[in-house]
């Protein structure tokens, strides 16, 4: 069984979410919680993940308070049970500052090692920079939540120093490194870091964070499938509203159906849909570069070919019923016919973004 101390903060949330996944029993300890249920709790344990702390207080002495008293009261009652309990100790890269927060961590590590010393009792200290992710209060002592929570409401941010330089690490990596130490994947390290760790600007950060707010408006989507700008993307979309869990794109609307553009990416084209009523052709074109993907998901559709130079023609027919990609090659012109009796639903992926200056689009008749 686990003890989770602090399971009600940013990395408490999270860690418990991933215990209940897991299927990992566990206890909480909380403010709620009178340090006599210590001893009770500690018994029980076979892992302790010591995560609560106080880093804004009302009153100076809760430094020294929670973050050292805690921690040795909870390395106490280990001693006295004589039983290898594994503690995991989240400090701060702060830890050893000139100031009072600082001094209070650095006092906790030590409390920690010194049991380990003692008594052989395995601990594993974290010195976390800057954490970020769902679930982390914002306006309270990470700027990530804060600048993440305030673009997405159309509130103002504050950058006083662009180029001060922030070290920072995802909350799920957190998560991740603490399951691993409970399920035994164990060291003798003393100090222990999360990887990977991401420097970014202030400036940078705040600019990319506006930048997934426009990409609603421009439908040009940043680069979110891996790295840091993933995990910021995932982030920055958590401190939506319910209301805004939806946008709308524009539709564009003639006699042969409705075209709208639903994703533009910077270096892998867009996504669109279309539809055409029974009997309309649409197309009659050809690109020089310019490449597409068109899949019918609703309908019967005949695909019509003709090569510029050969004259040569091809036939391709697609169903919903039986999904086949049909891909439009750079010399042939090509259109695309509604044959059955329902509308037909296209779903059609061009390989750059469209641009009105240069369409790469020349009419011709199929």
């Amino acid at each position: 069984m686990v003890l989770v101390t602090g399971s009600n903060g940013f990395l408490g949330k999270n860690l418990i979410v991933r215990l209940n996944e897991l299927g990992i029993s566990y206890e909480v300890f909380t403010r709620r919680n009178s340090t006599k249920d210590l001893p009770g709790l500690i018994k029980k344990s076979n892992f302790v993940i010591h995560l609560a702390g106080e880093n804004r207080p009302e009153v100076e002495s809760d430094f020294e308070e929670v973050n050292f008293g805690l921690t040795s009261l909870i390395c106490d009652e280990i001693r006295l049970i004589e039983k290898n309990i594994p503690i995991i100790l989240a400090s701060s890269i702060q830890a050893g500052c000139d100031n009072l927060y600082g001094k209070s961590k650095l006092n906790a590590e030590l409390a920690v090692k010194n049991l380990e010393n003692d008594t052989g009792n395995h601990s594993y200290i974290y010195r976390l920079p800057g954490v970020f992710g769902k679930w982390c209060k914002p306006n309270y002592n990470s700027v990530v939540a804060t600048f993440c929570h305030n673009i997405s409401h159309d509130l103002p941010i504050q950058v006083n120093d662009p180029s001060f330089e922030l070290s920072l690490v995802y909350i799920d990596d957190v998560v991740d490194e603490f399951v691993k130490k409970i399920q035994g994947l164990q060291d003798n390290q003393k100090e222990l870091s999360i990887q990977p760790e991401y420097k970014i600007k202030l400036g940078d950060l705040a600019n990319q964070i506006k930048l997934f707010r426009e990409s609603r408006d421009s439908l040009i989507t940043e680069k979110v499938g891996s790295g840091f700008v993933r995990k910021l993307y995932s982030t920055y979309l958590s401190y939506l509203p319910p209301e805004q869990f939806s946008y709308s794109i524009p539709l564009y609307s003639d006699e042969r159906g409705m075209f709208a553009e639903m994703l533009k990416t910077k270096d892998s084209g867009q996504f669109s849909f279309f539809t055409a009523g029974s009997g309309v052709t649409r197309g009659g074109h050809y690109h020089h570069s310019k490449t597409e993907k068109f899949l019918v998901v609703q309908g019967k559709a005949k695909f019509g070919f003709r090569h510029l130079i050969t004259n040569e023609t091809y036939e391709i027919i697609a169903t919903s019923k039986e999904l086949k990609i049909v891909e439009t090659v750079p010399g042939w012109s090509h259109d695309i016919t509604n044959i059955g009796t329902e509308e037909i639903i296209v779903m059609l992926w061009a390989n750059e973004i469209f641009d009105p200056n240069n369409p790469d689009t020349i009419t011709h008749k199929v």
